[in-house]
């Protein structure tokens, strides 16, 4: 089988099972996925919680390239995407286990999961590009929301957190330098940059402050 399932103590754990392609995401598999992910989705007595894994030392090359080549195709046009939609709908909450490759449709794949649990081998990518391909399984809306928005997010704190004195004066100087070359643009930093900001005693006092506490 091209996805195996186990079951221990309420958890089942659902593998792609196609190592010697990199667990390469083919039609049939994503039949098999399909019919797992219902199964276990009805049985809210039996199974808890379920684990997507990939067997060998990948979870997932991506789309079957070479099915595609072959005129493979799932049961309907919307098959792997529709797939993707109930994982999301699942009532068991989904842990994706990525090491290896997790590329493009497989990256697909864990951002319709609850939770992605990285190995320090686990490489994402997004390789639609390469091939001349657009997602169609839902990396367009799920990816912004899952890792753009909270990386966003993340980045705009630490950047706020500096003085916004120093933010704003930064900002007019890489702006206005680019008109210049660089012997000018020297020139233009030395005559208009700030050097110290109102805010600059303020922040010297308090990282004093914390080093004597330390």
């Amino acid at each position: 089988s091209e996805v195996e399932r186990t079951d221990r103590e309420g958890v089942a754990t659902l593998t792609l099972n196609r190592p010697e392609s990199l667990n390469a995401l083919s039609p049939q598999l994503f039949v098999e996925l399909r019919a797992h992910v219902d199964a276990i989705a009805k049985d809210t007595d039996g199974i808890g919680c379920v684990i997507l894994c990939g067997a060998g030392k990948s979870f997932s090359s991506g789309n079957d390239l070479r099915a595609i080549q072959a005129g493979e195709t799932a049961p309907t046009p919307e098959f792997q995407a529709e797939t993707l939609d109930a994982i999301e709908a699942m009532p068991q909450p989904v842990v994706a286990a990525v090491r290896g490759h997790c590329y493009t449709g497989a990256l697909e794949v864990v951002l319709a999961c609850d939770l992605l649990i990285a190995s320090d081998s686990a490489k994402f990518s997004d390789t639609h590009g390469k091939w001349g391909m657009t997602p169609t399984w839902g990396m367009s809306q799920r990816l912004p929301r899952r890792v753009l928005d909270a990386r966003a997010a993340e980045l705009a704190a630490a950047i706020a957190a500096n003085s916004w004195y120093t933010l704003r004066a930064d900002k007019q100087l890489v702006n206005e330098g680019q008109r210049y070359t660089l012997a000018d643009g020297l020139a233009f930093e030395r005559a208009n940059s700030f050097g110290a900001t109102p805010d600059t005693m303020k922040r010297l006092k308090e990282f004093g402050g914390r080093k004597k506490k330390s």
